[in-house]
């Protein structure tokens, strides 16, 4: 969630629109207080590396906000994770720190957090918590900001998590369910409508550093596995959108990332196999790893999936925890 670079990322890197909405009365806002569930999410989702993901319903965080005079934000952790509470280090405080700065620092916010969602999981820790906390303030503003403006707050969060500015895990924790970032500059994100499906999901507890996943990608690629990529994303969004199970099957193929991380990913290999042999529609690594996610038609096949990883991982002897679960289309949610 959040990362060791002293430096945040400037809300003057993010472009807003105008919002006519006349905030309530400071002393109103003094009283309100919003707790949300912040899901986890699958980014790539095999061959739409930083261009597709999915929200899950379950892992999630739970933040509470509430509003302060000053503006400043201060962070609570209510977990064993030890993250930062300094909010320029803390991937929540710097997405709130850029709305304080966009509301011309009228007042700030304080946020705790009970992160269920491991950091370095693969599964959106820094997405969940970011993301979490800038839909929690608009609650709290009466959606002042619209969803996009959220996305390019929080990605802030990731540049500060990753050094990057990416919006896989942020845009379907925001808008719910599938979602294609078709551009960041300027943003444009799609939702693209799903069939039914269950996701199963390993999570090894060894740690793999988004950075250091990306660090080891190649700077070039062949044409001819490009284009294989191409037509894998075109693939799977039209499997997701003509709820095609065996096109979306056939479209879940990485030839590019996959082979690159998966060697940081203990039993990848044996996992994925037999996962499909149990029946999967097919799957890879979870945004960065080590998390390993496999999507199926129905429940059962999907719990079947989950055995077949506990069996490998069980022989490994490498700690770990898996979910069986569904693509959630509401995104952060206000309970």
């Amino acid at each position: 969630m959040a990362s060791n670079q002293q430096n945040s990322a400037s809300s003057a890197e993010i472009q807003l629109e105008d919002h006519p909405h006349q905030l309530p009365d400071l002393q109103e806002l003094l009283t309100r207080s919003c707790t949300v569930h912040a899901p986890g999410t699958v980014a790539n989702l095999v061959c739409g590396f930083d261009v597709l993901g999915l929200a899950l319903n379950n892992p999630y965080d739970i933040m509470t906000l509430k509003i302060i005079e000053e503006p400043v934000v201060v962070i609570h952790n209510k977990d064993e994770y030890n993250l930062p509470e300094d909010p320029q280090k803390n991937v929540a405080g710097v997405a709130l720190i850029a709305m304080i700065e966009k509301l011309d620092k009228k007042f700030g916010f304080d946020v705790t957090i009970e992160k269920k969602i491991m950091p370095g999981s693969g599964i959106g820790s820094s997405a969940a918590s970011s993301a979490g906390a800038v839909v929690a303030a608009n609650a709290l503003l009466d959606n002042t900001f619209s969803r996009a403006d959220l996305v390019q707050m929080a990605m802030l969060g990731e540049k500060l998590a990753s050094g990057v500015k990416h919006a896989d895990n942020i845009a379907p924790c925001i808008y719910g369910g599938v979602t294609l970032i078709r551009s960041i500059h300027p943003l444009d994100i799609v939702s693209v409508p799903a069939p039914p499906l269950f996701v199963t999901l390993v999570h090894p507890q060894i740690e793999v550093r988004t950075e250091d996943a990306r660090q080891i990608l190649r700077k070039q690629i062949l044409l001819k596995d490009a284009i294989r990529q191409w037509g894998n994303i075109a693939g799977l969004v039209t499997g997701f959108m003509k709820s095609d199970y065996e096109l979306i099957s056939r479209s879940l193929e990485d030839v590019i990332i996959e082979p690159v991380r998966s060697i940081l990913i203990p039993a990848f290999s044996e996992v994925k196999t037999r996962s499909l042999e149990a029946g999967a529609l097919g799957g890879g690594i979870s945004g960065s790893g080590p998390s390993i996610f496999m999507l199926s038609q129905t429940k059962e096949t999907a719990l079947l999936v989950e055995q077949k990883m506990k069996e490998v991982y069980g022989d490994t002897g490498i700690p770990f925890h898996t979910h069986v679960t569904t693509v959630n289309p509401e995104g952060v949610k206000r309970i």
